[in-house]
């Protein structure tokens, strides 16, 4: 992952100002297009022609990590009794988003000569992942006890034969999927094309395009409402700012990916309208108006996971107010 940027770079920034550390990561690379074109018209190539490529390449890229990995996706789609197994929802999970990793690797590689550490990958990271996991567990938990006491949850008495402590270690096999799906979402919106767009366009319409960016990526899953739509764009805007509160991804790597995991195979929701067929330690369903609790989409889907979502990222918000910067030499 490289070394890091440290010293006054690392520490004095703040939350939506330039001087923010993944919009410092992002400068330490250079534009790689012929010298004739930046030299004719470097601001309309940099400023206008670069950011749009990106956000192109940032709705390709999804399409091409699953033709990447097609083999292990044919292991999942041909064999009907690995479809809706265990290892079928690892490795669909693997092979659509691992190679999102070397797409961003290679994008950054080809065309501003900069290593992919610099998306935000900097060491230590074990704190911030796990510090992470308590955050995004506890935001999705909180959810879930709004839409009990509201009455709008019970439990699916048909699966309750699959809820048996043997089944504890595939669910948190299960998660390692989800640790590679989270964390390569968060690479392409919140690693490459926030600090992309931010750095030129300004850091409220980096955090504004990305966040968008990351609902309409959600655009094709079933069952999707403008609800779902809006909650997704409300997603993104939190982990955007957490992102940049930390100046760094491990911290969204593990709230993505805790979240997606609670909801699927914890609680047994769908997970932003797709069904977990395998895994799930609780089988909840949601009852009452889909408004409300998500219906067929999953919790993502409804008004109380809205509320959720404003409340912790006024709170990011607020955190990046009052933290202290440090000015180190």
């Amino acid at each position: 992952m490289g070394e890091n940027i440290t010293g006054h770079q690392l520490e004095n920034y703040s939350l939506l100002a330039q001087d923010n550390h993944l919009f410092v990561l992002a400068r330490s690379g250079r534009l790689s297009l012929p010298q004739s074109w930046l030299e004719k018209q470097p601001v309309f190539f940099d400023k206008v022609l670069y950011p749009l490529a990106a956000i192109l390449f940032g709705f390709v890229a999804p399409f091409l990590a699953a033709f990447l990995g097609l083999p292990l996706l044919l292991v999942v789609i041909i064999g009907p009794a690995v479809e809706e197994s265990t290892v079928g929802q690892l490795l669909f999970l693997t092979g659509s988003f691992l190679p999102l990793f070397f797409l961003v690797w290679f994008w950054l590689w080809l065309f501003e000569r900069r290593p992919l550490w610099t998306v935000g990958l900097e060491r230590p990271f074990l704190r911030k992942y796990l510090r992470g996991l308590g955050i995004g567990l506890l935001m999705f938990i909180a959810a879930v006890i709004v839409l009990a006491l509201l009455d709008l949850v019970v439990t699916e008495t048909a699966a309750a034969g699959r809820l048996s402590l043997v089944s504890l270690g595939g669910i948190l096999l299960i998660f390692m999927g989800w640790m590679v799906q989270g964390a390569a979402e968060e690479v392409l919106a919140r690693g490459f094309l926030l600090p992309v767009i931010g750095t030129r366009w300004g850091s409220l319409a980096g955090v504004l395009v990305s966040s968008l960016f990351f609902a309409l990526l959600h655009l094709l899953n079933p069952n999707v409402t403008l609800i779902s739509l809006v909650n997704l764009a409300l997603f993104g805007l939190f982990a955007a700012l957490y992102a940049l509160f930390e100046g760094g991804l491990w911290g969204v790597f593990a709230i993505h990916s805790i979240w997606n995991w609670a909801q699927g195979n914890l609680f047994g929701f769908e997970v932003s309208g797709i069904e977990i067929q395998s895994g799930m330690l609780f089988d909840l369903m949601e009852i009452g108006p889909d408004w409300l609790t998500g219906g067929l989409f999953g919790p993502e889907g409804g008004m109380v996971v809205t509320i959720v979502l404003i409340i912790s990222s006024l709170l990011v918000l607020f955190a990046g107010k009052r933290r202290k910067y440090k000015i180190t030499s």
